[in-house]
């Protein structure tokens, strides 16, 4: 009797098992069968990495076709939300973007998966190059025969965290009226996303811009590294950060939102009626790797955190 009751069991673990690797046998060969479109919405300051993140995915799935297309973290929601275009993920350069917009109409979670810091960005064509540092940053941009870019606020988060960094430095430096001084200064060279002021300042047509430390290393060019106190980098300093706040155009036309300061976080999500639900599934998966997508953003110099996978994507 004992030795039937050890077949009959031996036997239940042998279908179980059979049962596991046919489900992993069925996943495998649906996900080697992926194809399609894949749009993805994301900030500007993620076009170099998610570039690298989408070609190294396309080694694995070549039938998919990706395709990237980069604006202000709040234009990526609101084309979402305003224009109803189809998109499957949307990355943003702040977290509460989509949080704030997207959460809970067009998708039920936002991974943070990454981190930042803002700089002051030039080359050597810029005036008083061979001067500027730390300390005086925000000197050489108030000199007349100075001009500096920054991007909208009402269209991406650089432009925000730029006032922020403004704000806060008006305190960390002890200046008075230095941000509302600074804030109203060369505002015609204001760009909808950060990376569109790249090519203001490599035609010289401004001499700084803030930026992201990040997007400063990927495209090679010079920046003056900020105090932690104002470049919004260090959570050490999240309740001085909170200080600072700014009004941006919220869900409705005529409505604001009003932005605090915070570390940077940056956050990502699968929409709810995304068009190709099962590749934008894996190629978050891939993205979320430490060995994938995790591993190149570090590489570009976005440090990275350790995400809890929500169940739909195991």
């Amino acid at each position: 009797m004992k030795n039937i009751f050890r077949f009959l069991f031996i036997a239940y673990l042998l279908l179980q098992l059979q049962s596991c690797t046919n489900k992993q046998q069925q996943n495998l060969e649906k996900e080697n069968t992926l194809s399609g479109d894949l749009i993805i919405f994301h900030a500007g300051s993620l076009s170099v990495p998610f570039k690298q993140i989408a070609d190294s995915f396309k080694t694995i799935y070549p039938d998919v076709n990706i395709i990237l297309e980069a604006s202000g973290s709040v234009d990526c929601a609101r084309k979402i939300t305003d224009l109803n275009r189809p998109c499957d993920i949307m990355a943003s350069a702040d977290y509460k973007v989509i949080d704030k917009i997207l959460i809970p109409d067009f998708t039920s979670y936002n991974l943070k998966f990454a981190a930042n810091e803002m700089a002051i960005v030039y080359t050597e064509k810029s005036k008083y190059s061979n001067e500027i540092n730390q300390q005086n940053w925000h000197e050489v941009l108030l000199k007349n025969d100075v001009i500096y870019g920054r991007s909208d606020p009402d269209s991406d988060p650089c432009g925000y965290r730029s006032i922020f960094t403004i704000k806060l430095a008006e305190n960390y430096y002890k200046i008075n009226n230095l941000a509302e001084i600074l804030i109203n200064k060369d505002k015609k060279y204001i760009r909808p996303k950060e990376t569109d002021l790249i090519a203001l300042l490599e035609t010289n047509t401004v001499d700084y811009i803030f930026l992201y430390r990040s997007v400063a290393e990927q495209h090679h060019l010079k920046y003056i590294l900020l105090p932690d106190e104002i470049n919004l980098k260090n959570p050490e300093f999240e309740n001085s950060y909170t200080t600072a706040t700014t009004d941006i155009a919220g869900k409705t036309p005529g409505e604001k939102t009003t932005m605090k300061g915070e570390a940077m976080i940056y956050g990502v999500t699968l929409l709810t009626n995304a068009p190709n639900k099962a590749t934008a599934k894996v190629f978050l998966k891939f993205l979320l790797s430490k060995d994938g997508g995790l591993k190149i953003m570090e590489r570009n110099g976005q440090p990275v955190f350790s995400i809890d996978i929500p169940d739909e994507l195991k």
